[in-house]
Formats: C-alpha cells, sequence, structure tokens
C-alpha cells in the first residue's frame, strides 16, 4: 500500500512554513520552486484537500494544512529519531549531543570544552542551553538534554548517573554604594529586610519550581539566570546571595561589596548527571573532560 503522506512533502511542507515562502524553502532544500509546488499540488490531490488558501495575496495554510503540518512535524522528528539510532549504533557516535548547563556556572569552561571536542572533528550537532535549580534536573528527567552539568539540590533516584563536580560558596554581596555598606556589623535579617532581593527563578518546565537561598524582604525581583541576577546587584536594584566564583571581577574592581551576613548561606554540591541508557562516545567524552575543567 503506497501512502499519499511522504516523508518528502512533510519536509517540503515544512520548510514552506519555517522559511515563510516557496522560493525561500526551495533555496533551504536546494531545489527549485516548480518542484515544491509540483509537490504540495500532488499531496492536495491525493489527499482531496486544500493545504494552502491560495485566495489571498500570500497563501496561507487552511485548517488541514496546520493539521497536516503539526502532525508531520512529529513523523519528521520520529525519522530523525530513527536515523541518528542507526547512526549511533554503527559509529557509536550521537548525531547531536544537548547539554544544560545551571546558571550556577560560567559559560567560558563550557564552550573551552566544546572548542576542544571540534578539533575530534566528528560530526555531532551540540546544543548548549541554560537551565537554573531544579531545571537543570528537570531537562535531564524530560529528556530536553542529554547531558546536565551544575545541577543542585535533591538528586533523582534510579534513572540517572551523576558525579559531583565541586561545592559553590555564596557570599552575601551589594553595590558599593548601596545603603547596607554603612551597616555597623554582620548584616542581619532585619536589615536585609529593608531592601528588595534579586532571585534567579527556577526554570523548571514539567517538575514543581524550587528556590533556594531565599531572604525575607519587602519586595522578590525575579530575573531569568545568574547574569541578570549579578547585573542587578551591581546595579543596586536589590541585594542578595551570588556564587562567589561568578563575581571574581566585580569584587575586585569593587561593583560589588561583600558584607559579612549573620543569615546562614552553606556550601552547596553541584552535579553533573545523564540518563544511564545514554551510551554514546560525545558523551562520555564530555563527561571526562568537563570534570576536569576549571569551573570555580
Amino acid at each position: 500500500m503506497q501512502h499519499a503522506i511522504t516523508l518528502e512533502a512533510l519536509r517540503v511542507l515544512d520548510a514552506i512554513d519555517r522559511k515563510g515562502s516557496f522560493g525561500a524553502a526551495a533555496d533551504a532544500l536546494f531545489k527549485v520552486p516548480s518542484a515544491l509546488s509540483y509537490t504540495i499540488q500532488k499531496l492536495e490531490s491525493d489527499l482531496e484537500i486544500s493545504i494552502f488558501d491560495r485566495s489571498r495575496q500570500r497563501a496561507q495554510l487552511t485548517t488541514a494544512g496546520k493539521l497536516l503540518l503539526e502532525q508531520g512535524r512529529q513523523l519528521l522528528q520520529a525519522a530523525n529519531a530513527i536515523e541518528e539510532a542507526v547512526h549511533q549504533l554503527e559509529s557509536g557516535w550521537e548525531t547531536q549531543l544537548r547539554i544544560a548547563k545551571d546558571t550556577i556556572l560560567p559559560l567560558a569552561p563550557l564552550l573551552q570544552q566544546v572548542n576542544a571536542f571540534n578539533q575530534l572533528d566528528k560530526r555531532v550537532a551540540i546544543t548548549l542551553s541554560e537551565e537554573v535549580l531544579g531545571g537543570t534536573w528537570d531537562a535531564l528527567l524530560a529528556e530536553r538534554c542529554d547531558l546536565a552539568l551544575g545541577a543542585s539540590g535533591e538528586l533523582p533516584k534510579g534513572v540517572l548517573e551523576y558525579r559531583i563536580m565541586g561545592e559553590v560558596e555564596f557570599v552575601f554581596a551589594v553595590a558599593r554604594e548601596h545603603p547596607l555598606c554603612l551597616h555597623k556589623g554582620p548584616v542581619d535579617a532585619a536589615a536585609i529586610r529593608a531592601f528588595p532581593t534579586i532571585v534567579a527563578a527556577d526554570s523548571s518546565l514539567t517538575s514543581p519550581g524550587r528556590s533556594s537561598g531565599l531572604l525575607e524582604s519587602r519586595q522578590t525581583i525575579r530575573v531569568a539566570n545568574a547574569s541578570a541576577k549579578i547585573q542587578a546587584q551591581v546595579m543596586g536594584v536589590g541585594v542578595g546571595f551570588l556564587a562567589r566564583h561568578l563575581i571574581k571581577n566585580e569584587l575586585v574592581n569593587g561593583d560589588l561589596i561583600a558584607l559579612e551576613c549573620s543569615v546562614p548561606r552553606p556550601k552547596i554540591p553541584v552535579y553533573m548527571a545523564w540518563r544511564k541508557e545514554n551510551k554514546g562516545k560525545a558523551l562520555a567524552w564530555f563527561v571526562e573532560s568537563c570534570l576536569v575543567a576549571n569551573w570555580f
């Protein structure tokens, strides 16, 4: 039995939608526009539907076309997954590797590892993303990444392998001209309560959000990541604890002042983790290289 819907037709439809026109899609697929038009017209004829509404100046997807595109993309993803599985079985090297770095870690050491990996000349597409707090575990458990770096908090049981990367030390830091710099003695909870605190918001999508090192204050300002939190505190927008290794330069040049604080903020261990069933060579390479990288 021959199906009207082919992967090639779905690739053409996907490219037209992503690129916005038949011409741009043809360039992306290294085809002539007439070939794409023929493919779409044949698909419409075989399915006896209209995929595009051509009554307007620019063709737009019909309701049936939108459904075909949405479910067709799922088929394309499944086909890609099959191809990747076959390729990995043959060579042991993944065709892609997704690495989620927690915002508690600097980006530069990871980019150094990527640069070193590129010297191996392996055809592995690498995707780097940033997560916050529980979002790092969530990305791994929800299979949005293959390797999680800098995850903290309670370790998920059973399905993951993990290694400790080190411990993060925190300091209570404020802008150089912040009123708390005039506070006598260690800054206590009562003094902190008078000012806004800056918090990096948990990036979990499927798991309950988590908080870390929250301070009671008159206002909480949530930002996307550690970089935004540092910038906000340098500008005096609010106060809070920051990872010492991320603000070395700001402490040296005086943009941030580390104050003694009576509110406890202990060091936390951070981990790298990956799913036990993942045996790819690229993953193994990054596990070993990231273990010896200088993160702190």
